[in-house]
């Protein structure tokens, strides 16, 4: 007769002890939208507050962009489906409860509305451009004139991507690292600075540089803040979130978020920005790049770390 010892009943392929179904798709997709909404909304902003003039990269020029990254995004995403096929049924069915639903909602409604926003400015981008059938030039004008109201619904709709992004991973109330509340607000405020640092590199304007890097700063700060109270949320609670914090504080993803997140992705950025507010000459393109690549990074070191942690039993 042979005796088997059975220690847990819990064994799911791929999912228990360990989470291992989500790879790249996933992290570039929350990154490229996270930087969506911040472009969008900061685009909203000032357009709403006048500054078309002054601010031409964050409201015309960077949003040029947004199309091209959510469908990138998005694209990504739909390979991660395993169902492909039925990826239409999201749309039969508003659940509020759902992460997954709002995000799915408000993609739907935030792509177009993005691809018009870029398209009114067509002409003033682009000189010589002219539109193939003469209702365009209708609708364009019916856009331009209604843009006030486009820039207040772009605004609420960026803010729900943005921390919809992390939402979606804390709804995972298994996963210890994933479940806080302070994911939300920490991809939001991450995506927001991302957008800024990408409208910074394309921008030809001081003054728009000026402006954008000082809101940037705060968002930096906002953002370590988040990630220290984070920590400490997980200092403080249960054996499993101890577990979850041990992978930044000694495990295996130690040296990737403290080097490659928190100080150059972060702390070294902000420390050249504030430089270049003080009239030293720093080449924009470093702090705005080191931002964009300390967002992706952090994205798939969250995603990973996540998807390994796990409540004992």
């Amino acid at each position: 007769m042979k005796e088997e010892l059975f220690v847990s009943g819990r064994n799911i392929p791929h999912i228990d002890p360990y989470l291992h179904l989500w790879t790249w798709e996933i992290p570039l997709y929350l990154f490229l939208g996270g930087l969506a909404a911040g472009i969008l909304f900061f685009a909203g902003y000032f357009y709403v507050m006048h500054k078309e003039r002054d601010m031409k990269a964050t409201i015309k020029w960077a949003p040029m962009l947004v199309p091209f990254i959510l469908v990138i995004g998005l694209g990504a995403l739909f390979l991660d489906l395993h169902h492909k096929l039925y990826f239409w049924r999201l749309y039969t069915i508003i659940r509020f409860q759902s992460p997954m639903s709002w995000g799915a909602w408000v993609l739907m409604a935030i792509t177009p509305l993005s691809i018009v926003w870029a398209a009114s400015y067509l002409k003033e981008v682009f000189p010589k451009w002219k539109w193939p059938f003469a209702w365009l030039d209708t609708f364009e004008a019916f856009v331009i004139k209604y843009r006030k109201a486009m820039a207040w619904i772009m605004m609420i709709l960026s803010v729900i991507l943005g921390v919809y992004t992390g939402i979606l991973l804390s709804a995972f109330n298994a996963r210890p690292l994933w479940n806080t509340s302070i994911l939300g607000p920490l991809f939001l405020v991450s995506g927001f600075s991302t957008g800024l640092a990408a409208i910074i590199w394309m921008s030809k304007s001081k003054y728009e540089r000026k402006v954008l890097t000082r809101i940037d700063l705060i968002f930096i700060f906002v953002e370590l803040f988040f990630i220290i109270h984070m920590i400490m949320g997980f200092q403080a609670g249960s054996e499993a979130a101890h577990e979850a914090a041990k992978l930044f504080l000694g495990g295996e993803f130690t040296v990737t978020f403290w080097v490659f997140v928190v100080l150059l992705g972060l702390a070294f950025p902000a420390t050249l920005e504030i430089f270049e507010l003080r009239g030293y000459h720093v080449p924009v393109w470093i702090p705005s790049f080191l931002i964009l690549l300390g967002g992706l990074i952090f994205r798939f070191v969250i995603l990973e770390a996540g998807q390994i942690t796990r409540y004992l039993y």
